[in-house]
């Protein structure tokens, strides 16, 4: 009878995305200890995790804490499923440790490329702005909806279908959307695919840079992982569009951003686009906290520092690793080695999932301490972050939303002397 009913279970609880060592262990357990669904689930996902972060199999400590117990029935499952959450807290509590060589997906999710006829607005508010955050009222235009790269923390992947899609009326609809002449406007387009991994492709870059080019009190932000410069090389753009980039250690590049550009040739494309006179910024968000992270993430900021000159920088962010469950449910999915989600989150105002707000601090702090030759002339925010962090960060805070977003326009807008 248990058997039918774990057999109707199992997909939805998970058991069929493990490995055949913990489906076979899983199954062994579930028909011993005659698990509920949701004990099910939370043991698949437990082994599941383990599997990502290279942890050894759960069967071993399960079989391990029963040999040394002389339980049994109901308090002999009681009693593991509870040592279990005390060993993945264990996990989790400890400094997440990157120290074997990157286990990298050899290939990416297969997504055809289509471009279709929509009824769907392009542009909008940054999805995450609220009055719980001190935000600066990014708006976002989706010049492309999915993205081809894989970062293991993505909440894109989680948006939309399996398919890269360009929209037919992408021009048109950017000329329609409503700008006031007397107000400062900061859009973005990296918020549903990466901006510039597809370069001029249905002449996407044409239409923004042309529609930029119309609207001067409008700061047009391009953010990327990739190092697809070569429209900037070949083109002369408004001086109100700014390419972004979002930076990691190599150690985080390595690990967790699937198929992006390196850190030296996202540099290096940044520095290509400078050279032609843009603006460029840079975004340390997510920032991953492991051990040994600041050395690393101090180390980017040096090699920063050496290659630009703060003329040439509009600004700089910082945010800290921030969760969703679908992207956790899709981690799993996936399979791809991870340990992005080992981690005891506590969860934001907007109730996703990130880290302890004394993490958050100690690493804001640090990298704010790191760009201080900067910090005069360079812009620098925290993303979706409480006003107490930005305090003890910072130590200030704005008003309201639309102090920061005026203090963003006049400090990255503005014509530098």
């Amino acid at each position: 009878e248990y058997r039918d009913k774990f057999d109707s279970i199992r997909v939805e609880a998970g058991v069929d995305l493990l490995n055949d060592s913990h489906r076979r262990f899983i199954e062994g357990a579930a028909l011993d200890h005659r698990f509920t669904f949701q004990e099910l689930r939370r043991v698949s996902e437990i082994a599941k995790d383990f599997e990502l972060w290279g942890e050894a199999g759960l069967d071993a400590w399960w079989s391990e804490q029963r040999a040394h117990s002389k339980l049994t029935g109901p308090a002999l499952k009681r009693h593991l499923l509870t040592g279990l959450e005390k060993h993945v807290e264990s996990l989790t509590t400890s400094p997440v440790r990157y120290d074997t060589p990157a286990d990298k997906p050899t290939a990416r999710e297969s997504k055809p490329v289509i471009t279709k006829k929509t009824d769907k607005t392009i542009w909008g508010m940054c999805p995450v702005a609220s009055e719980e955050t001190v935000c600066c009222n990014l708006r976002t235009i989706d010049a492309v909806e999915n993205c081809v790269f894989g970062c293991s923390y993505c909440t894109v992947q989680t948006f939309y279908t399996d398919k890269i899609v360009f929209d037919e009326d992408f021009a048109a609809k950017l000329q329609a959307i409503p700008i006031e002449p007397d107000r400062f406007y900061h859009f973005g387009t990296g918020q549903s695919s990466d901006s510039l991994a597809w370069g001029n492709k249905h002449d996407v870059l044409d239409a923004l840079c042309e529609w930029a080019a119309a609207h001067p009190n409008v700061l047009l932000e391009l953010k990327t992982k990739s190092n697809n410069v070569r429209y900037f090389e070949d083109h002369d753009v408004p001086s109100n569009v700014v390419c972004s980039w979002s930076l990691n250690t190599p150690v985080v590049i390595d690990h967790e951003e699937h198929f992006t550009a390196g850190l030296e040739d996202r540099i290096a494309a940044a520095r290509a686009v400078a050279d032609r006179g843009v603006g460029v910024a840079f975004h340390f968000h997510p920032m991953v906290h492991y051990e040994g992270w600041g050395r690393d993430y101090r180390d980017v900021v040096k090699t920063l520092h050496s290659v630009f000159t703060v003329d040439e920088v509009r600004f700089v962010s910082f945010g800290s690793v921030t969760l969703i469950k679908p992207v956790i449910r899709k981690i799993r999915r996936l399979g791809n080695p991870t340990k992005i989600n080992q981690v005891a989150f506590v969860p934001d105002p907007l109730g996703k999932l990130t880290y302890e707000d004394d993490v958050k601090v100690e690493m804001f702090t640090t990298m704010y301490e790191a760009f201080e030759p900067w910090r005069r002339d360079v812009f620098f925010y925290l993303c979706m972050e409480k006003r107490s962090i930005w305090e003890r960060s910072f130590g200030y805070v704005y008003q309201s939303n639309n102090d920061f977003e005026i203090d963003f326009g006049q400090r990255t807008l503005r014509p530098r002397s």
